[in-house]
């Protein structure tokens, strides 16, 4: 690891090495024992030999040494020979080869193959985030060709809905969020969708992984765009494309556009945050531990990390800082913005005209009031009030303390509700003019000061106000070379310094050791629930060490081989003999309980969007849209997150939640991501915070999930609109319902054992529902129906995508009673939604 220099060879005694105190254990303090020092003592006595011949000297400043560079992440990426296994019917893909030579090693094989039904359900669930319909799985059932499987996959890789949901994966990774962090306000990021629909948009169209990193850290290089020039590029459609991708270097928490206690802190720890996020997504580093010094671990010195940080200074610029407000690009036209100012002039006119009369009509209620007044003090207090505040007299301000009322000072609407309707009326005008306006587009983009190269200095402890030496742009010493060292930017005619495309085409040039390895990492994490190294964002002396190194080598050099493109990579890994397995093996379990050597599937928990998805989706009720604004989020009276606007009260309470219609039901990748308020039904099941990025998501099992499947409004909701479909689909046939509940949620029908226990249920709700309404009076009971696992809504009142009820509602005065049969039926889909069946895919 990083060393400095002034560690000197001493030509000390082993006695007096005991004797100076370094014989202590720095860590406790405790000495050593006899034993330990006679060690000491005896190879100090014999040379003091190392493994390895020592240089004469050292050169000033950190050493990385050999064997820094020895380090398993930092080898060149070469392709492994691929083990043969003869005729093995088991090995589908060179994937397989790799896999079952390590199992056999183990004295273990693969475990059977996957049935169809659990096969399907399994890898559209990975692919598209969403279950597959009872039609897709018959079809697959009934189609006995050798390439059934094949032709399934392949058309989920070009689905919507598996850009949707593998571009949440990457969402995860940059920390993507629509509102800035950092401080308590929160403030909202309203144009960071458009960076991820440009990432939707990459995944489906399998856009090169080299092209895709390019963009996001060189867009507006590659579109030749500056601070001052950016407006026009982003009307160019392709230039667009390339601004909005550097929204990647945007997604830090950055609260510099909010009140804040140090602006000069807040503007550092934005470029550190964002240098986290790159170094873990695309290095696999913690190359933010070496902010401060050295890195303790890996071979990453402070002066590297100053290094790095000056690649992307130009972009930054902590001492010509640019709030988030400045770096946001109007899309409108040349004749766009000549209609929008057209437009603007008339309300103006129109906004004068209604502020002279909000003035004439004050002005009025001022005369009324001033009648109320002593005759004497009348004019006196005309002439007070028309004083300015600051240039009143001592008298004039008695006078006016004496009779506040009658200054009418305040808005109108306080003093005449008819008089503020005038008003109010010739405001709206211009209101409603300035609606007609051509909607403006923004892009948030990143972009550097033409001509201009900030100066990056080393901060001494990490300290902005402790400026030290100034560095140019470098790669990480451990990793340099010939190629990137020394750091020459590309020359870009914009007069950007070049700096980032520079550093983004060496990563992506196939030389790098860390990129590709990183990213199929991550590729195979996402398919079979660990990566192969388990420490997806830490590759270095503290992360884990791969299981696999060959097959780690092996992807790596088909990504690369194969264009850097993705969908093959998957296709490749999804038809492998190790992606198919069934997730039972017992012989594996005993041997290898972790699955460190994938002698099994393993179990996964739907994650959080795909679990409020597959519910959207079961009921029939999913929007399917995509693209645009997100769906904005609130907190409802009861505290909870909930898709839909606040409607508040003077007093900026919440009084209730306005649903968005049909809006409330699309995929949760276009639900606002606000960082201090997540939507409790994904935060609950692990969406992650970002702060500022995920590297690779928890899994936790606690008692609120369980508590919100059983109370949640939106679980409620759904399994009432599970159940209204269930009738309209098999109307009468409770049997039936039954089944076809199975099918759309498992993916499979019920043994008859499951089916008479369902039935069983059924009939008990029933007529506990039916005697609790014949015990209470009709149309009188104002709470949900106590003590019973149901919630009372009939078929009629189920939130459906053109409903504007927001929760269940309770039996009132004056409503129907609910159908105790349909209240079952909703009842015992809730149960089914709860059930690890349906939570998780095996």
């Amino acid at each position: 690891m990083a060393r400095t220099s002034s560690c000197r060879a001493n030509p000390m005694t082993a006695k007096s090495f005991a004797l100076s105190g370094r014989g202590r254990c720095q860590k406790r303090g405790k000495k050593l024992t006899a034993a330990e020092l006679a060690t000491l003592e005896a190879w100090v006595t014999a040379g003091a030999k190392t493994a390895k011949s020592e240089p004469a000297s050292l050169p000033l400043g950190p050493l990385i040494t050999e064997e820094d560079r020895a380090f398993w992440c930092f080898h060149p990426i070469a392709r492994p020979p691929v083990p043969q296994f003869g005729g093995e019917a088991r090995v589908r893909t060179p994937i397989d080869a790799f896999i079952l030579a390590k199992l056999r090693e183990q004295h273990l094989d693969f475990a059977p193959d996957a049935p169809k039904r659990i096969l399907i359900r399994r890898v559209t669930l990975d692919l598209t985030g969403l279950p597959p319909t009872p039609e897709e799985i018959d079809a697959f059932l009934a189609d006995q060709s050798p390439d059934a499987y094949e032709k399934v996959v392949d058309r989920l890789l070009g689905s919507l809905a598996y850009g949707e949901r593998w571009a949440r994966h990457w969402l995860d990774i940059v920390g993507y969020a629509d509102s800035n962090g950092f401080t308590e306000a929160d403030s909202l990021r309203p144009q960071a969708w458009r960076y991820r629909d440009y990432v939707i948009r990459a995944f489906n169209s399998d856009k090169p992984w080299s092209d895709f990193i390019v963009e996001q850290l060189a867009g507006d290089e590659i579109a030749g765009a500056t601070q001052a020039d950016t407006q026009q590029a982003a009307l160019d459609p392709q230039k667009r494309d390339d601004l909005v991708a550097t929204g990647f270097l945007r997604m830090a928490p950055d609260g510099t556009g909010d009140p804040v206690d140090d602006a000069k802190l807040a503007r550092n720890q934005v470029i550190a945050e964002e240098l986290k996020v790159v170094s873990s997504s695309l290095l696999g580093l913690t190359v933010g531990c070496a902010q401060c010094h050295d890195h303790r671990y890996d071979p990453i010195t402070q002066a590297d990390y100053y290094r790095f940080r000056a690649i992307f200074e130009p972009a930054f610029d902590w001492q010509n800082w640019r709030p988030p407000f400045q770096r946001l690009y109007s899309l409108y036209t040349p004749a766009e913005r000549a209609e929008a100012d057209k437009i603007e002039k008339q309300a103006k006119v129109i906004a004068d005209e209604a502020a002279a009369l909000n003035k004439k009509l004050l002005g009025q209620v001022f005369e009324r009031e001033l009648l109320k007044l002593p005759e004497e003090e009348r004019e006196p207090y005309r002439a007070a009030r028309a004083t300015p505040e600051k240039d009143r007299t001592a008298e004039q301000r008695l006078l006016i303390n004496r009779y506040p009322k009658a200054l009418v000072n305040l808005s109108l609407v306080i003093y005449d509700k008819d008089l503020y309707k005038q008003y109010a009326d010739k405001l709206a005008e211009a209101t409603k003019l300035r609606a007609t306006k051509p909607k403006e587009g923004m892009v948030m983009a990143l972009t550097e000061v033409k001509d201009r190269l900030p100066e990056t200095r080393l901060f001494n402890r990490g300290d902005h106000d402790q400026p030290k030496q100034a560095l140019g742009p470098g790669e990480l010493t451990v990793v340099s070379q010939p190629e990137i060292e020394p750091f020459h930017p590309v020359q870009v005619p914009s007069g950007s310094s070049g700096r980032r495309l520079a550093y983004a085409r060496w990563l992506v040039s196939g030389r790098h050791p860390l990129v590709a390895r990183v990213l199929v990492n991550r590729f195979w994490l996402n398919h079979l629930g660990r990566g192969l190294v388990n420490t997806p964002g830490d590759f270095g002396f503290l992360g884990e060490r791969p299981s696999h190194p060959e097959l780690l080598d092996w992807l790596a050099s088909e990504f690369m081989d194969n264009g850097w493109k993705l969908k093959p990579l998957q296709r490749l890994i999804v038809l492998s003999t190790v992606y198919r397995q069934t997730a039972r093996n017992d012989a594996a379990l005993q041997v290898d309980a972790d699955n460190r050597f994938y002698g099994r599937f393993k179990i996964q928990r739907l994650d959080a969007e795909a679990l409020r998805d597959s519910m959207l989706a079961a009921t029939g009720d999913l929007n399917r849209e995509a693209f645009g604004e997100p769906i904005s989020v609130a907190r409802d009276p009861g505290g909870r997150t909930v898709v839909g606007q606040a409607q508040l009260a003077d007093t900026k309470d919440v009084i209730k939640i306005v649903d968005l219609g049909a809006e409330d039901f699309r995929r949760s990748i276009y639900v606002q991501v606000r960082r201090n308020s997540p939507l409790t039904v994904l935060d609950t099941f692990d969406e992650p915070t970002m702060t500022p990025n995920c590297e690779a998501r928890n899994c936790s099992t606690v008692a609120p999930q369980s508590l919100l499947l059983m109370n949640d409004d939106f679980v409620l909701n759904n399994a009432h609109s599970l159940a209204a479909r269930l009738q309209r689909e098999a109307p009468g046939d409770a049997r039936a319902q039954i089944v076809r509940a199975w099918r759309i949620l498992y993916g499979r029908e019920p043994r008859e054992a499951d089916l008479l226990r369902s039935l069983a249920y059924l009939a008990e709700q029933t007529e506990a529902i039916r005697a609790y309404q014949q015990a209470s009076k009709p149309g009188v009971q104002t709470t949900p129906l106590a003590g019973l696992p149901f919630t009372a809504v009939s078929p009629t009142t189920t939130k459906g995508p053109s409903s504007t009820a927001k929760g269940a509602p309770a039996i009132v005065k004056g409503a129907a009673a609910p159908d105790p049969q349909f209240e079952a039926l909703a009842s015992l889909c809730q149960v089914f939604f709860s059930s690890n069946r349906f939570l998780y895919i095996e």
